[in-house]
């Protein structure tokens, strides 16, 4: 059954940084696109960023650009998330998601069909 499991998220100050994983089994995702989203309390999940399959396109939304970088080791079947310069308002559940095949990155949930179960980043002022 593939799956995907998020980790890294955690505590931090603003201004710090962390790493997000996502690993991916059941499958080979190779061929997929993949993504993280997050929802904070009381609102609507939102896109992050994504990274086509080859890892050659990535897309993000304007509130984490220069701050955040999606990255993805094929041979390892992981996503990486890489938040520097964090703020209050990046407290959020952080999911990553992997799309039906297409390949390409796109910034729309519904284009994901596979989810991870979550990991919560809470950044302090």
């Amino acid at each position: 059954q593939a799956q995907l499991v998020e980790s890294g998220g955690g505590l931090v100050q603003a201004g710090g940084s962390l790493r997000l994983s996502c690993a991916a089994s059941g499958r080979i995702f190779s061929s997929n696109a993949m993504a993280f989203f997050r929802q904070a309390p009381g609102k609507e999940r939102e896109f992050v960023a994504a990274i086509s399959w080859s890892g050659s396109l990535t897309k993000y939304a304007d509130s984490v650009k220069g701050r955040f970088t999606i990255s993805r080791v094929s041979a390892k079947n992981t996503l990486y998330l890489q938040m520097s310069s964090l703020k209050p308002e990046d407290t959020a559940v952080y999911y990553c998601a992997a799309d039906a095949g297409s390949g390409y990155p796109s910034t729309y949930s519904y284009q994901y069909d596979l989810w991870g179960q979550g990991t919560q980043v809470t950044v302090s002022s």
